[in-house]
């Protein structure tokens, strides 16, 4: 490399910790986040390898600077959209419905189009007062691959979700808490905090029961209620079926141990 070359950015970070909550980064904050075929691909990576490490147990999902990701870079939009939708491996949304770790979004500024598909890909999203989310697939014809289409509508409602598709109105962090795809609003300066204090939760938990729970409940979204409650009938019997004595007793000594402390005075 030319001594006067500046070395190739990281626009995608990725930092394991020691607590079990490991931290995903979309770091291109000039550009607002938006993404290229290379980050795309390595975002995509960076989920498959964190879902394959056993010392992680939660991911927190950010955006540097103003923007959490104000969608795909459309000056490579050739690049990106005639490229092989179908290859789940280099598809970072489909690297995060595959993942058996719960996924925290902590959104800032714009979630845009692909950032707004990364986002309900999440498990939990916080948001920071005044973050945006849009959806600019008919603005600008594109047309949506990551799920915008069906998943919104499946949680805010057809017809909500037909206006602000077909609008391509921005929704604050407030109003989506409202419609049920955002969980929790806070101040910018609380926002990775709230995330982290949510991926602490989640971490203290029985960590197989977590995958297992997470799985049944995204599992369950795809079918019909009947189908869904057959679903979770026949994984709880896989489960207790598959327990030994000894993890009977502990569950027993566990929830014995539970009891039997002081309530606390606060609520």
């Amino acid at each position: 490399m030319d001594r006067n070359q500046s070395p190739p950015e990281n626009l995608i970070l990725v930092d394991r910790g020691l607590d079990g909550i490991a931290y995903v980064t979309i770091n291109r904050p000039k550009l607002l986040n938006s993404l290229t075929k290379p980050m795309i691909t390595d975002l995509a990576r960076a989920i498959k390898s964190l879902n394959q490490d056993d010392s992680v147990r939660v991911i927190i999902l950010s955006g540097t600077g103003r923007s959490f990701c104000s969608g795909v870079d459309l000056t490579a939009a050739e690049d990106v959209f005639k490229g092989d939708v179908k290859d789940v491996e280099t598809d970072p949304v489909a690297q995060m419905e595959r993942c058996k770790k719960p996924i925290i979004a902590a959104v800032n500024g714009f979630a845009v189009t692909a950032g707004f598909e990364i986002t309900l890909a999440c498990d939990v999203v916080v948001a920071a007062k005044g973050a945006k989310f849009i959806d600019t697939h008919a603005r600008f014809g594109i047309f949506p691959s990551w799920g915008l289409s069906q998943k919104l509508s499946r949680i805010i409602g057809a017809n909500k979700a037909r206006e602000v598709s077909l609008t391509a109105a921005a929704l604050t962090a407030e109003v989506g808490e409202r419609l049920g795809f955002v969980n929790h609003v806070v101040e910018e300066g609380e926002l990775m905090k709230k995330a982290r204090e949510l991926g602490e939760a989640i971490v203290r938990n029985n960590q197989d029961l977590v995958v297992r729970y997470k799985a049944v409940i995204n599992d369950g979204l795809k079918l019909d209620l009947g189908h869904a409650l057959a679903l979770e009938k026949e994984r709880a019997h896989e489960y207790y079926n598959g327990m030994t004595k000894d993890q009977f007793k502990k569950m027993q000594e566990f929830i014995a141990g539970r009891s039997s402390k002081k309530p606390s005075s606060k609520l």
